[in-house]
């Protein structure tokens, strides 16, 4: 069975790219290339479906929204 989940994608301030899965706590990972990063983030998501996998069916996803605060 396929399944489909929003992944997170940013760059720190080392280089590295993390991804995450708003759909699945505490799934993430990080990878100093993309395609090493996808291959991982879907290892993950895999892992986290077999501990966690009560029947999560992930929000749908709208967009994301860059919002900037004055401190």
């Amino acid at each position: 069975m396929k399944r489909e989940f929003s992944v997170v994608i940013e760059r720190d301030s080392e280089g590295f790219y993390v991804a995450s899965v708003p759909g699945l706590h505490g799934c993430h990972t990080q990878a100093r290339s993309l395609d090493k990063l996808l291959d991982r983030i879907k290892e993950a998501i895999e892992l986290c479906l077999e501990v966690e996998d009560t029947g999560i069916t992930p929000p749908e996803f709208i967009g994301l929204q860059r919002v900037v605060v004055e401190v």
